[in-house]
């Protein structure tokens, strides 16, 4: 292109000095004829890129690793100038989202679809946009690009297994003492009852009570006695082993995507598990509390329900193994939280011995822990985990140990060690 535009500058002065030196009338002619042709090009690539409408539609801006991302576009032409050719370029952060696209010649008013289908293989927030457009003039002397800087984030959520059962301490997977709470959710235990109040559900009204008292009267109901269940997740740097040939794409990046569906790194093991377990808890309607350094402090409080679990996945979805705070500082950090009777589920590769004498600490105060203990030496072999399981072993603290390679759907329905 710039080539076409010198040869048609050499036309132009040779033209110019031709007609000066000769006086002929047909060599201005050709300089201006051909000045002409280059400044209408000029014009032409300038509104090629305007009155461009273009839209980018998703169902949803949330993702799931091992499933697809689907986009939909479409461009129109809002001008009168036709379209001769239109390059869409995308600069998305999404791996493997290739969204980029060349359109061809669109009259007025007509429009171009096109859509993209993106296996997710990452999790993490990303980017979409902003996009470039780029077009030219008939004769292929200018390019005009256009920048859209519109951007929407997508989260991608950590790849789940299917937990058949998992085996919490026995004697706390059901029943205890009622704990005497009043709540706004509907439970299966009936406090009393109460004269109705804007807001209240229908199906809290005690129908009995009110005919005989002829005024809508609801139930009051108590927080289930089950206990919660606290899961505690390790992203401590200090915990954190990958195998040599994982790759990320920036030091404190996201992993590169591999042949197996979970890289080979304690970080997205720990990512996975946390998030099966999630689901599994909530599936079971259990109260779920969720605790980890992302690297920063994130903690949501016990509740049911799948908010909690989209609020549990998309902190598992940006979190890295970066926290300064090693496992046995996040547990005394966070120890006061864990009530007497809480179940406290732990995630960790942590060859810290400390961490098992933080947790006796925290037993003595009538806490039931499980441990899923992520093995670091099936990873890299100069890791020893022998020392740590033994004390798990000694101070009676359920763990299930999880392998590099194995199936976590069989490993975290087993029972624990």
């Amino acid at each position: 292109m710039v080539a076409r535009r010198n040869a048609i500058y050499l036309v132009i002065i040779g033209a110019l000095f031709a007609g000066l030196f000769t006086g002929r009338a047909i060599f201005l002619n050709i300089a201006y004829l051909f000045g002409g042709i280059l400044l209408l090009s000029m014009l032409w690539a300038w509104f090629a890129v305007r009155g461009v409408r273009i839209a980018r539609m998703t169902r949803s801006r949330r993702a799931q690793v091992g499933r697809s991302f689907t986009e939909h576009f479409r461009v129109g032409n809002a001008g009168w100038l036709p379209k001769l050719w239109l390059e869409i370029r995308d600069h998305s952060t999404l791996p493997g989202h290739s969204a980029s696209h060349v359109v061809p010649s669109l009259w007025s008013r007509q429009q171009y679809e096109w859509q993209i289908e993106t296996p997710c293989t990452v999790r993490g927030e990303f980017q979409l946009g902003p996009l470039t457009i780029t077009s030219g003039d008939p004769f292929g002397f200018f390019l005009a690009p256009r920048r859209i800087n519109a951007v929407e984030r997508i989260i991608v959520y950590p790849a789940m297994v299917p937990v058949d059962s998992f085996s919490l301490p026995i004697g706390l997977l059901s029943g205890g003492e009622a704990q005497r709470y009043i709540t706004q959710n509907v439970t299966t235990n009936a406090a009393g009852v109460r004269d109705y109040v804007p807001g209240d559900s229908i199906n809290r009204v005690h129908w009995r009570s009110t005919a005989r008292r002829d005024r809508l009267i609801v139930k009051e109901f108590e927080l289930d006695p089950m206990v919660d269940i606290w899961l505690f997740v390790d992203f401590s740097a200090q915990s954190l082993v990958e195998a040599p040939n994982v790759q990320r794409v920036s030091p404190l990046g996201a992993l590169l995507p591999g042949t197996q569906m979970i890289p080979p790194s304690t970080e997205e093991y720990s990512a996975v598990i946390a998030a099966s377990l999630a689901r599994h808890f909530i599936d079971d309607q259990r109260a779920l509390g969720f605790s980890a350094y992302l690297p920063r402090r994130e903690v949501l409080q016990p509740e049911r329900g799948d908010h909690q679990l989209t609020r549990i996945l998309e902190s598992l979805a940006i979190a890295r193994s970066l926290s300064d705070y090693p496992l046995h500082a996040m547990l005394a950090l966070e120890a006061h939280r864990f009530t007497r009777g809480t179940t406290l589920v732990i995630v960790t590769a942590s060859l810290n011995p400390r961490w098992v004498q933080e947790l006796q600490v925290i037993v003595r105060r009538g806490v039931r822990p499980t441990c899923v203990f992520i093995d670091p030496s099936s990873f890299d072999k100069a890791y020893l985990s022998e020392e740590i399981r033994g004390m798990l072993q000694l101070a009676r603290i359920p763990h299930i140990p999880v392998q590099q390679g194995e199936d976590l759907s069989a490993a975290l329905s087993q029972r624990p060690i």
